[in-house]
């Protein structure tokens, strides 16, 4: 988990890992409290995970995902009920 920003009670699954690196530049990832990370989900910052959002494991993240949200594929899409 490079050059992230996490907050308080959140879970981050195993095999995570944040894409910062660009090849020009690093980008932040910001993980919001009670968030949770699905084990190997790939976080493409600069990219922020709200509040109490989920994401699904092996997801890949490329987009903000809103707090309390829950997200989840390749690319992850938004699965939360309506």
């Amino acid at each position: 988990i490079g050059d992230a920003t996490i907050g308080v009670n959140v879970n981050v699954g195993a095999g995570t890992i944040t894409c910062n690196y660009d090849g020009v530049e690093k980008h932040p990832t910001v993980i919001e409290d009670e968030a949770l990370i699905g084990s190997s989900t790939m976080l493409v910052a600069p990219i922020t995970v709200g509040k109490s959002a989920k994401t699904g494991a092996g997801s890949v993240v490329k987009s903000d995902v809103v707090a309390g949200d829950t997200v989840a594929g390749v690319p992850a899409k938004s699965i939360k009920s309506k």
